[in-house]
């Protein structure tokens, strides 16, 4: 299987389908979302949105969010998933892999996500690319 990894700079109905299918398999309460809000994310100068491609089709997503601090660019990593026909076969890898050139060819010296531990195969991942746990707390504020 050859994945291929592009950064969105348009939306088009493809692209949009694609959100149909995959927000679902990532989150039960988060609709996916809208024409308006992808092009929103893909115009913003603060994330760039991860595209994997097998065979012209799309098969998932990442967001690299990037953006200045006083004490230098912070990237986190975002919403990743993969269609579940393709799990398995790289293309969590090669997104990632991509966004992390992408981000220290921008500047960036650290990058950061979250994965909930329920997500087994994901942690493993991150874990084998390179990402270690952090002894931090993370707290939410609810708006």
């Amino acid at each position: 299987m050859t994945v291929h990894i592009t950064i969105a700079s348009t939306v088009d109905d493809e692209l949009v389908k694609a959100f149909e299918r995959l927000i679902p398999q990532l989150s039960s309460s988060n609709p996916p979302p809208s024409a308006a809000e992808l092009t929103s994310l893909v115009e913003s100068d603060a994330s760039s949105l991860f595209i994997a491609r097998v065979d012209g089709q799309i098969i998932g997503s990442l967001t690299l969010a990037m953006f200045r601090i006083p004490t230098g660019i912070r990237a986190w990593i975002e919403d990743v998933v993969v269609d579940s026909n393709a799990r398995g076969h790289g293309v969590g890898e090669a997104l990632n892999t991509a966004a992390l050139e992408h981000a220290k060819k921008h500047g960036a010296i650290t990058v950061d996500l979250t994965s909930r531990p329920s997500r087994e195969a994901a942690n493993r991942l991150y874990q084998r690319i390179g990402f270690k746990a952090r002894e931090t707390n993370v707290y939410r504020y609810e708006l």
